[in-house]
């Protein structure tokens, strides 16, 4: 049997400075039409201020996570990163986003799940959610699936 390999990127449009999106619907479409029936796929953000994770999608939680987000990661705080005039051979795009990099270090820019019989193993109650920490924005996470 040979391991087949999918590809596809998903484009995404943020609305507002950190927005949870939940993707899980458009990963199982790009599964389904891989013909993929049992491996792994793997949800990756190429960016630098955005993150991927799989946990509830409930409007409270979301609330709760966004707390704990600022508070470990304040907007008003002071980041190296945003001192722009010390950063030598970098291209800003004039944002102080300092805060959205440290939000995407905490929270990782990918997700691995397991495949079987064509759908992904998360329980009824897991989303993958596509977090945006500065948006608004355009973004594209890739969706990668391998088995057979």
């Amino acid at each position: 049997m040979d391991v087949k390999i999918h590809k596809q990127k998903l484009s995404l449009e943020s609305k507002n400075q950190i927005e949870f999106m939940d993707i899980t619907d458009d990963v199982q479409k790009v599964i389904s039409d891989s013909g993929i029936r049992e491996g792994i796929v793997t949800v990756f953000a190429p960016h630098t201020t955005m993150g991927i994770a799989v946990n509830q999608n409930e409007p409270m939680l979301v609330q709760d996570f966004m707390r704990i987000l600022y508070k470990l990661a304040p907007m008003d705080d002071r980041y190296s990163h945003d001192l722009f005039e010390l950063r030598r051979g970098s291209k800003s795009d004039g944002r102080s986003n300092g805060h959205s990099h440290c939000k995407s270090f905490l929270l990782g820019v990918g997700q691995t799940i397991p495949i079987e019989k064509g759908k992904m193993l998360l329980n009824e109650r897991q989303s993958i959610l596509a977090i945006e920490f500065d948006g608004s924005r355009k973004r594209d996470v890739i969706i990668h699936v391998m088995g057979i």
